[in-house]
């Protein structure tokens, strides 16, 4: 049976005004103008989200399966069709029982991926990841872990000023992992280095790193300079200033720049105390910081927020739609299946209003409750 979503059709080469996405089955089978059509809503590619740690009051972070599931279903309801369970740094023991945990979740198709960010990350800019966790890298713990995930594993963020970071990111290179740059005291040459040896994410850009200064650039510039790195961009309003985002997004442009929400498990709850990576963490005015010192702790953002946000700092919808979609999907190297309306790829699409408040979500072939 063939189902046609008709609409202001968002495609990576641009907007179809009077468009049609055609689905078969659980694939879009044809993307087309439709003259029929009249001031439709937006179509845009489901949302790729490559970095959150929960929302909806269930978290990621403690490998629990069902609140993985509750998370993930709280997400697709505001238009992420994919999306990594991002864990915070913990203990080696969590680390292994998470692994073992999500990849069954990640088999079934419920989740993209893990990816952790952490434990491999500098003291000096760890923001809301738990210091007493923090280590160098070691491969024969990465290892072990790939080995748990079989193929589940699709990112980990590190510093790569670390002892041992380089020798670490080259085994994930080797095992087909994306090796992210993120929580970095680094210098811009060591960040260089990196790059050098595969890393191609960088972890919420400005946001536990460095800052940019005219004598030493830090990881900031390597990371927005280098054509092989896709970084990563918190469009809340609080852990970017607009300005801060469109420079970024003009800087590498939307094809390098993705979307992320960072969203702890307080995303869609009320204000209030809540829990990161065994840290009191305090939410008001839907901002959420560590309860002892302020540190920003994640966010409450969902991607269709995101995307608003980024539309509101002055990025236009198309550029904004592959940066919610396209190009997180090629920074985890989901291109191929998803992140584009395209035949071919899963039907994962969402419909916008006029406001880019979300009317209906579809996934593989099926609008979701």
């Amino acid at each position: 049976m063939t189902e046609r979503v008709n609409g202001k059709v968002v495609t990576s080469g641009g907007v179809i005004s009077q468009g049609c996405v055609e689905v078969q089955g659980e694939r879009i089978s044809a993307v087309a103008e439709y003259p029929s059509v009249r001031d439709g809503h937006w179509i845009v590619p489901g949302f790729v989200d490559i970095h959150s740690h929960g929302g909806g009051g269930h978290t990621f972070t403690t490998g629990d399966a069902d609140q993985a599931r509750a998370a993930a279903a709280f997400h697709l309801a505001h238009g992420t069709t994919s999306l990594l369970a991002s864990l915070v740094s913990s203990p080696s023991e969590l680390m292994r029982s998470a692994t073992a945990a999500l990849a069954p979740l990640v088999r079934e198709g419920v989740l993209a991926g893990i990816h952790f960010e952490g434990p491999y990350l500098s003291a000096a800019r760890c923001g809301a990841q738990n210091p007493q966790f923090l280590r160098d890298p070691a491969t024969d713990e990465l290892t072990e872990l790939l080995k748990i995930g079989a193929g589940a594993i699709r990112m980990v963020t590190l510093a790569p000023e670390r002892p041992g970071a380089l020798e670490a990111l080259e085994l994930l290179v080797r095992h087909g992992v994306v090796a992210a740059i993120g929580h970095t005291d680094g210098t811009y040459e060591q960040t260089r280095a990196a790059v050098a040896a595969g890393a191609t994410v960088g972890t919420h850009l400005f946001n536990g790193m460095r800052p940019i200064h005219h004598r030493e650039p830090g990881p900031v510039v390597a990371l927005l300079a280098a054509p092989t790195v896709i970084c990563e961009l918190v469009a809340d309003g609080v852990h970017l200033h607009e300005g801060t985002l469109a420079f970024a997004t003009s800087t590498a442009g939307p094809e390098r720049c993705a979307l992320v929400t960072d969203a702890m498990s307080a995303a869609g709850m009320p204000d209030g105390e809540y829990e990161l990576g065994g840290q009191a963490v305090t939410v008001t005015a839907g901002v959420a910081r560590l309860s002892h010192d302020g540190a920003i702790a994640g966010s409450t953002l969902t991607m269709d927020a995101a995307l608003r946000g980024a539309v509101a700092a002055g990025i236009p919808v198309p550029d904004a739609a592959r940066m919610a979609a396209t190009t997180p999907a090629l920074a985890v190297g989901l291109g191929d299946q998803v992140g584009a309306l395209q035949a071919g790829l899963r039907a994962d699409l969402v419909v916008l209003d006029d406001d880019l408040e979300v009317v209906r979500v579809m996934r593989a072939g099926a609008w979701v409750e």
